[in-house]
């Protein structure tokens, strides 16, 4: 069973829904990739781009994701990217997503990150008007390139901060850069009311997500694949109502899942025993050009491998509830989502 292939049922297909980890760049689709190179009058190959979107470990999607960000060359090029996604998303029936970008990527790549972040924010309000798509954004840092990388990520996450972005995060490689190292700049993010969402226990284990609460006040954790492997871990993120943004597929595909559990066996993915545990849970795509997937399938999935069709609705309420919009965007959301 895989997304590309699932059926989804048509009470799925109709639910609303609310997406919270979502990599703009990881999007992308080989189809776009190659629309875009025609764009700038060069010719890249379907198959050639699909090669390059293969892989067999977090590793090997790393260099992926790094070489498809690189295709982005200019401001105009993620507008282009976003409008793709948005209508994506509405076909879904997706009525809120926070979009994640790689800000420090762009930054590593040597562009202009207020151009790009103008250009995207411009292109949101248009989904907005045209589309009824409600998007909100997450800068997000590379931990493993340094503490002053990530400080000056978050100084343009705070300058953009009355246009759209919503929090700050880090990703890349989790046992590279501890979080104990980024503590002055989330203390500012915070204080400065941005909210925090943090990928931790995705190739790492239970520490890293036990250091994202305790060092940088995370509030949602990206992933959080690896807590299971400490019970009292969990319990605290029952208590504490820290919601994890859970990627079933892309654990799968980057042997992340096999990693944490020993099994690429998706009915071992420890969303089941988070979702009936009581812990706070939403189902994402993460990237879903790279996976190929989409927020339905991902539903679909959770439940053929085991979610009732009350627990794959509270995982829906829950995206909405755990959003990081203003309050009366997000009950506006909680009454259309709970209208059906």
């Amino acid at each position: 069973m895989t997304p590309e292939t699932l059926a989804v049922p048509e009470w799925i297909a109709r639910l609303p829904k609310a997406e919270l980890h979502l990599h703009l760049e990881g999007a992308a689709t080989p189809e776009f990739i190659v629309g875009l190179a025609r764009r700038r009058g060069q010719s890249l190959a379907l198959e050639e781009v699909r090669e390059r979107f293969r892989f067999s470990n977090f590793a090997g999607f790393l260099w992926a994701y790094k070489w498809a960000c690189e295709q982005l060359r200019a401001p105009e090029d993620y507008a282009l990217l976003l409008r793709d996604v948005a209508g994506r998303l509405r076909a879904q029936n997706v009525l809120y997503a926070e979009l994640t970008l790689s800000a420090g990527v762009v930054l590593w790549k040597k562009q202009d990150l207020d151009a790009t972040c103008a250009a995207l924010f411009q292109a949101a309000e248009e989904a907005r008007r045209e589309q009824g798509l409600e998007l909100r954004w997450i800068l997000d840092a590379v931990r493993n390139f340094g503490a002053e990388h990530v400080a000056r990520v978050a100084e343009t996450a705070l300058g953009w901060k009355d246009a759209g972005v919503v929090a700050f995060g880090i990703g890349g490689l989790e046992e590279q850069g501890p979080a104990g190292l980024f503590r002055a700049t989330f203390d500012k993010i915070r204080a400065a009311g941005l909210h925090v969402t943090v990928h931790a226990g995705e190739t790492d284990g239970p520490e890293s997500i036990r250091a994202a609460l305790d060092a940088l006040g995370a509030e949602r954790i990206g992933h959080g694949l690896a807590a299971f492997r400490d019970p009292e871990l969990v319990a605290r993120l029952k208590e504490q109502r820290i919601t994890l943004e859970v990627c079933p597929t892309g654990n799968l595909r980057t042997g992340a899942l096999e990693q944490q559990t020993g099994s690429d066996d998706l009915r071992r993915h420890p969303l089941f025993g988070y979702a009936r545990g009581g812990l706070r849970v939403t189902l994402n795509t993460d990237d879903p050009g790279f996976f190929e997937t989409d927020l339905n399938r991902e539903y679909a999935l959770a439940h053929q491998l085991g979610l009732s069709r009350e627990e794959i609705l509270r995982v829906a309420e829950t995206a909405f509830d755990s959003a990081f919009c203003d309050p009366a965007l997000k009950q506006s959301l909680l009454a259309r989502f709970r209208a059906g």
